[in-house]
């Protein structure tokens, strides 16, 4: 059985009849919306603190297939499964990655509001923001190579991800900045990050009680624009059992060094309890995609389960820390030479 069969198989069996019979049904036809749901008073929040921040511009929020905003448009896109619990559970149960808490949804609205204030205002167009940040116009790339900690960049949504674009670089500042408690002129003092926080600090003293110049709210994929089925929606976009990793059979000789045990419980399964926190961590220290990420956690507990490996309860956490450096050293070979394993 290959990945993609033994993914399709196991998720068959974790879904009941209630969740199959959800998957048959048009994303657009589900009547999700914002109103009377907790990204409501989430979004209610997030105008607070804009508010509280000098900034009266309330960037209008859609319900749409991912997070984002259409390219130099001032909305916020929020994942439409956000609205509705049981789609949140089902995320979680296909990609094996859980929907976003509410504290991760704020960070990505405060992210996204950065992007929206950047694009009411053109600021992107100004010189001072492209000394501080760079050209908005450079080729924006999905993999990116992050300088883990560099001092040049704030620290927002895990994964460096400030690195990855000029416009994320200032999205991620204004989110710093925007943060209540965040005390960013001490937490980035003497570091190049500060400029950056200082001139999104005067933009918003400028800026903040201003009529927006850009009021296009052209709306990118929205979920009434989602027309195929959620299982559809899925197996196109989501769904991870089709990524290709092309990991070479020799890793399993060093699965067998990682548990060199013959006795004790089964390793996948200490592992698999341990999956959510593993995938977070990794994510947060290497910033590589988390679908993909996912993927490969999968594909090395298959090899741990087929290889029969054994952990000893007392050394579960030492070896929770071995697979974890195990599985960024992967990633990191990954993100810098574009293969887990050189071949």
């Amino acid at each position: 059985m290959n990945q993609s069969e033994f993914r399709e198989t196991a998720r068959k069996k974790v879904l009941n009849r209630e969740q199959q019979e959800l998957l048959s049904r048009k994303i657009s036809d589900l009547s999700l919306k914002i109103q009377g749901t907790r990204l409501e008073v989430l979004i209610g929040e997030l105008y607070q603190e804009l508010g509280k921040a000098g900034i009266s511009f309330k960037p209008k929020t859609y319900l749409a297939d991912e997070w984002g905003c259409p390219h130099g448009v001032p909305v916020i896109g929020i994942p439409f499964y956000l609205a509705d619990p049981e789609l949140c559970k089902l995320e979680g149960q296909l990609t094996g990655i859980e929907a976003e808490e509410e504290a991760e949804v704020m960070m990505c609205l405060r992210h996204e509001a950065g992007h929206a204030f950047n694009y009411a205002y053109l600021l992107y167009r100004k010189p001072g923001w492209r000394q501080l940040f760079g050209s908005f116009s450079q080729p924006y790339h999905e993999n990116y190579k992050p300088v883990p900690f560099s001092a040049k960049f704030v620290r927002h949504i895990p994964g460096w991800y400030a690195q990855k674009h000029p416009d994320e670089d200032f999205a991620e500042t204004f989110a710093v900045w925007l943060t209540p408690g965040s005390d960013w002129r001490k937490q980035y003092a003497d570091t190049p990050a500060l400029a950056k926080l200082i001139s999104v600090d005067k933009m918003a003293r400028k800026y903040g009680q201003k009529p927006p110049i850009v009021t296009d709210e052209k709306l990118d994929t929205p979920v009434q624009e989602l027309t195929m089925t959620l299982d559809r929606w899925y197996e196109t976009g989501r769904d991870t059992s089709h990524i290709s990793l092309n990991l070479h059979r020799t890793l399993n000789n060093d699965l067998r060094r990682l548990f060199p045990t013959v006795q004790g419980q089964p390793a996948v399964d200490v592992l698999r309890a341990n999956r959510k926190q593993l995938i977070r961590e990794v994510n947060y220290w290497t910033g590589i995609n988390r679908e993909l990420l996912s993927a490969l956690t999968d594909e090395l507990l298959e090899r741990i389960q087929f290889l029969e490996l054994k952990i000893e309860p007392e050394q579960t956490a030492t070896q929770m820390v071995s697979v974890s450096v195990f599985i960024t050293t992967l990633v990191m070979n990954y993100l810098y030479r574009g293969q887990f394993v050189d071949t």
